[in-house]
This record gives C-alpha cells, structure tokens and sequence, in this order.
C-alpha cells in the first residue's frame, strides 16, 4: 500500500514520511519494504517477532481503560535508526533480508487477545508503521470483535497512511524524542518537523494519544527542549493531554550516559505542570509520586500506581470521587 511506480522500475514509497525513492532490487529505509521489478512488498507482513501480555499502563497508557490488558504484537523494523534503542534486536534490520518470527495470521491475533481477555490489540515494541497492513488488517478485524485498537508509535506515519487506518485506531502513545532539528538528526535520524506534525494529525482525526519523552542527559534535558515540547502539546494537542517524562538507561549504541537523575524528571514533570498541562508523568521510576494521577481541579490522589500496576483507583465514571471533576481519558474498562 502507499507507493508510486517510476520509470526504469523505481518506486516512490508513501507509507512515511521519509518518502524513500527506492530502486528495483533495493529496499527502503525500514528495511523491510523491497521494490522487486517496480513493486513494492511487504517482507514482514504476518511475521511476528514478539507477542506479549502487557497491562495497558506499560505503553505507556494512563488514560486508556487502565487497569486493563492489551495483546501487544510486533514485526521487525523501523523506518528510526536511534542509537539507544531498547528495541534494537527487533527494530534494526539486517540488510540480508532475514525477518525472524512466527508467521500469524490476523484472524489469531484476534483470536488470541480475545481468549486471554485482553480489551485492546498494541502494535508497539518497533514501529507498527512498517507493519503496517499487517496492521491494517488486524485492527479492522479486531474492531468487529469489539477491541480496540492502540499505536505505540514514533510518529512519522504519512498523513495518507494514517487517514485510511484513524477509523480503526482508538489510542495512540506517540514518541516525542526531543523538541530540536539537531536532536531528531544526529540521534533519531529524522526530522522533528515531520513528527509534530503528524502528532497533530492523530488529534485532528479524533485518536486518544498520550506524548512520550525519554529524557537524556545532556542531550534532550534542557529546559529549553522540556519547555518547548510542554508548550507543543499545551497549544496543539491541549492541556489534557498526558506527557510521560521517562528515565533513560544505557543501552545500544548510547551506553557512555548515565540514566537520567530522578531529579531531572521532577524538574521536566514540573516544566509540564507550569506550562499548564493536567497530567504529567515520570516514568521508569517505581515509587515516585509522579507516577500517580490527580485530580486536575481538587487535586485529590485519584490513581496510585507502582510501576505498570494499579494500587487504587478513585475515579468513577470518568469523574473525580471527591469534587466530582471530569478526567480526561476513557476509563471504562
């Protein structure tokens, strides 16, 4: 899908935004897209190289039915080269075409999240768009079941691609990795441009999502990064969308940092308040106060986690119990 034929059998991929040109014999930058004679294929499609049971909250989702379970799902490849993957066995490719994993068909995923009581499918762990009519096709099928449907994604999807899937898609945790050209371009390999933009397309078609930042020292800490990312979302996504700050830890290609100091991300948590958010949140830090949601209007205790797990949760019927204030988010479950 998303794709234009050339002369001289080049093809012109339209599934992201890096537009690859690529030539007959040549695969796109994901890795897993391969023009063969001025065609476009699919090499990853039904291959699944991690299927997990995760809680909702682990995405991360806060506002997202939490409490609940998600059937997460994952192809090989990523159209991001970030030299601190988490992800990198899976994410990065290697270029002599070997896509590791269990061939499934969309029909047992579903089937699968069904009889392991899951209320959503996740597309998460590499970058769902490069799987992406795997994907396509699963989430229409699992919106006839009744699931629902949830992107972990970097947010570099083509406005075309996610247009024809937004009917299907109900949340989507979208990466925001840093807020500076410079950043997106030595790190990620990409342009930052492109990613706010698409951020803005998934709340222009009406997609639940929640921003997610990796905060790495001396790299994407400054406050003037936490604050300009805290003024993107206050001014186009609004003030109820949730921003979960994260610590990074060594890994990859990026092992010369430390993880970031539990008091940057108070410092970035309170960046995000100031600038008027509702809802902001460390992560990776279990135990920390920033983990827990409150109550925008009373500030009551409303949901107190540890880790992925819920220890108490007072809203009721998407309301705050003590002043009766509406919580951003769907919380049925």
């Amino acid at each position: 899908m998303f794709y234009e034929r050339d002369k001289n059998n080049l093809v012109r991929c339209r599934l992201c935004r890096h537009n690859c040109i690529i030539n007959d014999g040549k695969l796109g930058i994901c890795g897993v897209r391969e023009n063969m004679n001025g065609k476009l294929y699919s090499l990853n499609y039904g291959i699944i190289c991690a299927e997990h049971l995760d809680p909702i909250e682990k995405k991360p989702l806060f506002h997202f039915m939490p409490g609940s379970r998600t059937y997460s799902i994952a192809m090989a490849g990523c159209n991001f080269a970030c030299t601190h993957c988490q992800n990198h066995a899976i994410s990065q490719v290697d270029q002599n075409r070997a896509i590791i994993g269990k061939e499934m068909t969309p029909q047992e995923i579903v089937q699968r999240a069904i009889d392991s009581n899951c209320r959503s499918i996740s597309y998460t762990y590499t970058e769902p768009t490069v799987f992406y009519e795997f994907a396509y096709d699963t989430a229409r099928l699992a919106r006839e079941a009744g699931l629902k449907n949830i992107f972990v994604t970097n947010g570099y999807i083509s406005k075309e691609a996610l247009s024809k899937i937004a009917p299907y898609l109900d949340a989507a945790n979208i990466d925001l990795k840093g807020f500076s050209e410079s950043f997106y371009q030595k790190i990620v390999y990409a342009k930052l441009s492109e990613v706010l933009d698409s951020i803005i397309e998934y709340r222009r078609h009406g997609i639940w999502i929640e921003i997610t930042t990796l905060v790495i020292p001396e790299l994407n800490d400054s406050e003037s990064e936490l604050h300009g990312t805290a003024k993107f979302i206050a001014e186009n996504l609004g003030i109820d969308t949730p921003w979960h700050v994260t610590q990074f830890f060594p890994t990859y290609k990026m092992t010369d940092r430390n993880r970031t100091p539990v008091s940057t991300l108070g410092n970035a948590r309170a960046i995000g308040l100031a600038a008027g958010l509702n809802y902001v949140y460390q992560g990776n830090v279990p135990g920390e106060d920033g983990e827990n949601s409150f109550c925008p209007s009373c500030k009551a205790a409303l949901i107190k986690r540890y880790g992925f797990t819920i220890e108490t949760n007072r809203i009721i019927d998407g309301k705050c119990s003590e002043c009766g204030f509406a919580i951003a988010g769907f919380f049925t479950v």
